[in-house]
């Protein structure tokens, strides 16, 4: 989750209305941080994780409820296109903020493998660390190496794993590199790989002002997504890719396509669409 969009990139309009939604937004978020963090503390408690709520434990439908009003509080409308399939499966997604996580998390609970730096961040670190999040040093081959052995151990377990498989946030104008590398976890797990596309906007367009921007600490972005204007968060569950042996770059081409052609994006890179 390494940011890497351009902050020029940036809208530089005067938004008079920013002081008016932090006026509302902040105390609801505090509020909804203070009643809901203690359920989160219980929920993920192996004495109360399991208590069955429906069809589902009590530990993933607290971690999508709480997620979900945390999108709702930022003024993103959540829409969902697709249902996500059940049991083990590896979602990959293309990467634009560190919402990423949480507009997902609102429709299902799922391990993911984010960098480590996550870890450090205030509440948004410690929770994902409890909520089983994998953590990956950037540019260490043992790291990686460790990090797959666990996403597989998980999906053998009939455990969900989320992947970002472009490494890094761009700007949502297009889907970067995937490295077909990470699929290899779904191969041996022998579980079925599901692409899912993200978009934060209006209109069915990616609005510049959400994504991580390069060399943007995450408070910095954290209050900037907190003053934007309201707009939709979309999150579309596509048609899996089925996990065939010695297939990584197909099935790494085949959902990359699949997400960009959901987002309605043209590839003018196809040849350098995929990377090991």
């Amino acid at each position: 989750m390494s940011a890497s969009t351009d902050s020029t990139t940036l809208p530089r309009r005067r938004d008079f209305m920013r002081p008016v939604r932090y006026v509302v937004r902040t105390p609801l978020l505090a509020l909804h941080i203070a009643l809901s963090l203690p359920l989160a503390v219980l929920s993920l408690n192996p004495w109360f994780a399991k208590i069955p709520i429906g069809r589902r434990r009590f530990d993933h439908v607290m971690i999508s409820w709480w997620s979900g009003t945390m999108v709702r509080l930022f003024g993103f409308r959540i829409r969902r296109f697709g249902t996500p399939l059940p049991g083990a499966v590896m979602y990959v997604a293309n990467h634009i903020s560190w919402l990423d996580i949480e507009l997902m998390h609102s429709q299902r609970a799922i391990s993911f493998v984010a960098k480590s730096e996550i870890a450090r961040w205030p509440l948004v670190g410690w929770l994902a660390t409890r909520a089983g999040t994998i953590y990956h040093q950037r540019g260490n081959t043992h790291s990686m190496n460790s990090v797959m052995e666990r996403v597989v151990e998980r999906l053998r377990g009939g455990r969900p794993v989320g992947i970002f498989p472009e490494g890094g946030t761009g700007r949502g104008d297009e889907v970067r590199v995937f490295h077909a590398r990470v699929f290899q976890a779904a191969l041996d797990a022998e579980v079925p790989v599901q692409p899912v596309a993200l978009r934060y906007g209006r209109d069915g367009r990616q609005d510049p002002a959400v994504p991580f921007a390069r060399g943007e600490h995450f408070a910095g972005n954290f209050f900037r997504l907190l003053g934007n204007p309201s707009m939709d968060a979309e999150v579309h569950f596509l048609e899996p890719v089925q996990s065939t042996p010695d297939a990584r770059r197909r099935m790494a081409e085949e959902s990359r396509a699949r997400i960009m052609a959901a987002l309605g994006q043209v590839d003018t890179k196809k040849r350098r669409g995929v990377e090991e």
